[in-house]
């Protein structure tokens, strides 16, 4: 069975920090590309980053560029969001995601994700 969950949310200040993590099993998670997607109330799902299988690869949307830092540890089949520089924007559902092998729109490229783990940021 894929699963998938997350952990490391919480509630922050405007300008802390937070890093996530997704502790992943039931699949070969060195083999997948990951992503971590966000959900604010109110608001449909949002992309916020990606990292290729093997890590060396990685992607941000340009609300979070140069604030997170995508990464993964595939010996502890592990994936992790640094989060610095917070912003109230920022608060949401923070999801782990697994991508699928091919996709072509953010619509169909996840096939399994987390429960997610809530991101508040507020002074």
């Amino acid at each position: 069975e894929v699963q998938l969950v997350e952990s490391g949310g919480g509630l922050v200040q405007p300008g802390g920090s937070l890093r996530l993590s997704c502790a992943a099993s039931g699949f070969t998670f060195s083999s997948y590309d990951m992503s971590w997607v966000r959900q604010a109330p109110g608001k449909g799902p949002e992309w916020v980053s990606g990292i290729n299988a093997g890590g060396g690869s990685t992607d941000y949307a340009d609300s979070v560029k140069g604030r997170f830092a995508i990464s993964r540890d595939n010996t502890k089949n592990t994936l992790y969001l640094q989060m610095n520089s917070l912003k109230p924007e920022d608060t949401a559902r923070y999801y782990c995601a697994r991508d699928r092998a091919k996709w072509y729109s953010n619509s169909d490229r996840y096939d399994y994700w987390g429960r997610g783990t809530q991101v508040t940021v507020s002074s």
